[in-house]
């Protein structure tokens, strides 16, 4: 039996180096598509790590207050674009300092969302982002200090000229070779002293977390008004029981800060961090699905390919069968012999299909400084496809050919 089995595998071998072409673009069909489910499936799971993590170093005890989106109002004279108020300072200030409750309250406001970072001869990407922040900042957005300090509460309030940076900035400009603390930079054409660089914090969904200057709040509104300037009010709850509570506390006394009337909907988002994450991670899902779907249909397609090869190879070799079953070979030795053939097509494609999702995978995982790992789930599941497309397209010339006759497979030419 298992001379047999080698005897077969061996054939099978002959046959797909005798076809080339056409085994080959079959098996690049199947590589394809094992390659956009196992790498990307695994890619997508790497992505929910992430974010998860990310938000958990968050904190999921957390919320956050920012400006609303535009909506589309549908009434009697159609459809209305309704824009809605930037959250003032004035506003986001007089919730922090009214708010009494068991939570440390931050206000930020994104200054700049792609900034070029320069020291002496030495100068970043244009795709830093500029924050301006309060003293605690730090603590609500999920930062932890390296090396040097936070703000202190004057230092706010005067608007001095100092920074915290992100690892990615850190490295661009000083590479490493010498200290950042206490050195001058220029964001803006501004002279910046950094007093702080950030622990690396990674990417998530694409934004590099590294990437990134902090400034005072005050700095900010100085230096980078804008019309419509909106502020951000990020609340850590210190007790996760008391989110909920926290949380309702915050929606009436903000609706009162923005004198928005009994019956009316709010003027501006309250978003939880772990519902945000839900909801990101929902997003992804639903990626994952897509690709998945991408993946089974080039499958499919790739096993109808193989399944008319087979066919073709079947008239072709057909004396070829009528020989060997002369010589004794049963039916059942003939069809295990194309149903092999089949299959190890497939395991070709499908095992450098595996190989490149797994290495695709990990330089995406990278990328969102996830850690390295191997998708066992996936590459089993790979290895189970491959094996079912194989002995799917392969049943029906399998079966062909061992129904031939052997005198008419012999008289054929």
């Amino acid at each position: 039996m298992a001379f047999l089995l080698k005897e077969n595998i061996k054939v099978a071998t002959d046959s797909i180096k005798g076809n080339k072409l056409r085994a080959y673009i079959t098996m690049l069909i199947i590589f394809l598509g094992i390659t956009a489910l196992v790498g990307i499936s695994s890619a997508i799971d790497a992505i929910k790590g992430s974010i998860n993590s990310n938000f958990t170093s968050m904190g999921a005890n957390s919320f956050t207050i920012r400006n609303r989106d535009v909506s589309v109002r549908v009434g009697r004279h159609g459809k209305r674009a309704k824009k809605y108020q930037s959250i003032t300072y004035k506003e986001a200030m007089r919730f922090k300092n009214e708010f009494n409750f068991p939570v440390t309250t931050a206000v930020s406001t994104m200054a700049s969302f792609s900034s070029r970072i320069k020291f002496e001869a030495e100068k970043t990407n244009p795709n830093i982002q500029v924050f301006g922040g309060d003293e605690n900042y730090l603590v609500t957005s999920g930062y932890e200090l390296e090396k040097g300090r936070n703000f202190s509460p004057q230092e706010i309030l005067t608007g001095t000229h100092i920074v915290m940076i992100g690892k990615d900035v850190e490295f661009a400009l000083f590479k490493g070779k010498q200290k950042a603390l206490d050195k001058f930079i220029t964001i803006n054409g501004g002279k910046y002293k950094v007093v702080g660089v950030l622990a690396a914090k990674g990417n998530s969904m694409g934004f590099g977390g590294d990437k990134v200057c902090i400034i005072p709040l005050t700095t900010a509104r100085q230096y980078f008004s804008k019309p419509d300037m909106s502020f951000t009010i990020s609340v850590l709850a210190k007790n996760a029981a008391w989110l909920d509570l926290a949380l309702g506390e915050a929606n009436g006394l903000f609706r009162k800060i923005r004198s928005v009337p009994i019956g009316e909907e709010e003027n501006f988002e309250i978003t939880r961090a772990d519902s945000l994450a839900t909801m990101l991670i929902g997003l992804t899902s639903k990626a994952s699905m897509g690709f998945i779907i991408i993946g089974i249909i080039t499958l499919l397609g790739a096993a109808i390919g193989l399944m008319n090869i087979m066919l073709v190879t079947v008239t072709e070799r057909t004396k070829e069968i009528g020989i060997r079953k002369a010589m004794g070979a049963t039916a059942q030795t003939i069809k295990n012999q194309f149903l092999i053939e089949s299959v190890v097509i497939c395991f070709f494609g499908g095992g450098f299909g595996i190989l490149m999702g797994i290495i695709m995978a990990n330089v995406i995982s990278l990328y969102f400084s996830s850690e390295l790992f191997i998708p066992w789930f996936w590459i089993f599941m790979g290895f189970t496809i491959c094996m079912i497309v194989g002995l799917v397209s392969g049943y029906l010339p399998a079966k062909r050919a061992s129904q031939l006759d052997p005198i008419e497979s012999l008289r054929f030419e």
